[in-house]
């Protein structure tokens, strides 16, 4: 989940009167019991619940965690094949994600309150879809097979499903992967000769970000604030890079890390304007946090001290407070991971001073 609209004011306030965080503490987010000892972390609200998935007793499962151990199985639906994961949550602790059912895969909306419940699929598909992003008014996004192909769509529980439609030349296709607290949504179409990032809205449609120059025509947006500030990646002329697009400035390369094989993805962006990722170093993949004025830093340099022994390989969603999720090994385990800023002893929060 990018974007929380409650916090706004506060937390501009509260911003205001510290500096970025430099160090994080390192929450292990366990797994589900009976499995092989193996989970990832994929969303984040701004209240700091995450969510996931995890190999459980019988299968795949999504999980959400709710500041306290241990993580919840969220089952799956029934007739299913055992399989469940978790993507985004909302303020009030919705989560979305997609299960396996009678019918096949299909997109899901759970809270601890009234369980799992399936949204469906766009008229004429074939039972497969995915929620892969929600709001806090419970607005989902994702992708949806439909009559022909398949399509990015937006689902409210006053309105259902709508289909997103995808951009000129793009042979029926397009994926939504986030949204924020006004309803622009983001994600990406297939257009003539690949694929590109787009940003919709009810008014203009879907808009088509362009690419890099001297790519391949491959661009995917997969986080968005308040401010539409879009991120994502997208091919170029030595490899793949993360981008932040604004619509005064188009698609800015964020860079890798040093050593690599220039390769990187932005996946979430907060409403401070800080996007967290990952980059391939000289050591592997590392989970990174990049803002405007201080460029890409390695979240693990800003962690080992006050939490030794991980290894943080991917960041995958950032809230408000600046807290990160993602993917690491502990002792070469690979579970999900909750990073807490540590300003001034104790207190989080991330400054960027850029806001409006």
């Amino acid at each position: 989940m990018n974007n929380i609209r409650w916090a706004w004011m506060p937390l501009l306030i509260i911003s205001s009167t510290i500096v970025q965080a430099q160090e994080y503490i390192i929450t292990d987010l366990g797994d589900l019991p009976g499995g092989t000892n193996s989970s990832t972390a994929t969303g984040i609200n701004n209240n700091g619940q995450a969510v996931g998935s995890s190999i459980a007793t019988s299968g795949n499962r999504g999980y959400a965690w709710l500041g306290v151990q241990p993580i919840l199985n969220i089952g799956d639906l029934p007739g299913g094949n055992d399989y469940s994961i978790a993507y985004g949550v909302n303020l009030s602790g919705t989560l979305t994600g997609c299960s396996s059912g009678t019918l096949g895969l299909e997109a899901i909306i759970w809270n601890a309150r009234t369980g799992m419940q399936p949204i469906g699929d766009l008229l004429g598909g074939s039972f497969y879809s995915k929620g892969l992003g929600i709001n806090d008014n419970g607005q989902v996004v994702g992708f949806s097979s439909a009559e022909s192909g398949f399509r990015a769509f937006l689902w409210s529980a006053t309105q259902g499903m709508i289909d997103l439609g995808d951009l000129p030349g793009g042979a029926n296709f397009s994926q939504a992967q986030a949204i924020n607290n006004s309803g622009n949504v983001v994600g990406f179409s297939g257009v003539e000769g690949g694929n590109c990032a787009f940003l919709w809205n009810n008014v203009t449609g879907m808009q088509n970000l362009g690419d890099f120059p001297g790519g391949q025509l491959q661009s995917v947006a997969r986080g968005i604030n308040i401010r539409r500030n879009v991120v994502g990646y997208g091919s170029t002329a030595t490899g793949t890079r993360g981008f932040y697009w604004t619509s005064s400035g188009g698609l800015v390369d964020i860079g890798d890390l040093p050593g690599g094989n220039d390769f990187s993805q932005a996946l979430s962006i907060n409403d401070f304007g800080t996007v967290v990722g990952y980059s391939n170093g000289a050591n592997g993949n590392k989970a990174i946090i990049w803002t405007a004025q201080r460029g890409m830093t390695d979240l693990n340099t800003l962690s080992s001290r006050l939490s030794p022994g991980w290894n943080l390989q991917s960041a995958a969603g950032i809230n408000a407070r600046g807290q990160i999720v993602g993917v690491g090994s502990i002792n070469g385990i690979i579970h999900g991971f909750l990073a807490t800023p540590v300003v001034d002893g104790g207190s989080f929060a991330d400054n960027n001073n850029d806001l409006p």
